[in-house]
């Protein structure tokens, strides 16, 4: 890891030390900043994002965190003693920064599959309907009637677009959270 003090960090946010600093981050697991001020910690997060082309996570728990958090990609604040704006102008609130492990690596995990998932669930729909109608044209000669009432087609719509997007995301995890905990070798994939 590398830790790295305000003052530090203020040499090596000029244009000259850059590249050195985002080599040497790039060779670290972390890298904390302390003391920095609000500016410094969004500059060096809009760095790490922009030259090394890495997805950015900002916890915070204060309004000096603020700036920082909005241009992470995902930002996560911390209620506490030190106020709430940090968690207004985040992604995400936890009470305690230990409930940051379970953050990523379980609902982090079960959110990512479900979205994948529901990609794929959209892009079926649609061409399922799709190539009802391309069908359709064929059977009705290309005279542009309509294949099915309106009502249908907005019932058609609430019932696979509405409904199982909320089944699936209430009810699908597809590891328990014990073994995400337990196995945070998962969360790479």
């Amino acid at each position: 890891g590398l830790v790295i003090d305000g003052r530090t960090l203020e040499h090596v946010l000029h244009d000259s030390l850059q590249n050195i600093f985002c080599e040497l981050t790039e060779k670290c697991r972390a890298v904390v900043c302390c003391q920095a001020t609000p500016l410094q910690k969004s500059v060096l997060v809009k760095l790490v994002r922009n030259k090394l082309k890495a997805m950015t996570l900002a916890v915070g728990d204060g309004a000096n965190d603020v700036s920082m958090i909005q241009v992470a990609d995902t930002g996560v604040g911390i209620s506490g003693q030190e106020g709430m704006q940090a968690v207004m102008a985040s992604d995400f609130a936890i009470s305690q920064f230990r409930h940051l492990r379970k953050l990523l690596l379980v609902h982090g995990h079960w959110c990512y599959t479900r979205l994948t998932n529901m990609v794929l669930y959209y892009f079926y729909k649609n061409v399922a309907y799709v190539n009802l109608l391309f069908w359709y044209q064929f059977f009705c000669g290309f005279s542009g009637t309509s294949m099915t009432d309106y009502w249908i087609l907005i019932l058609f719509n609430l019932l696979f677009t509405s409904v199982p997007p909320i089944i699936y995301g209430v009810l699908d995890k597809d590891v328990s959270a014990e073994i995400l905990m337990k196995l945070p070798q998962l969360y790479k994939m």
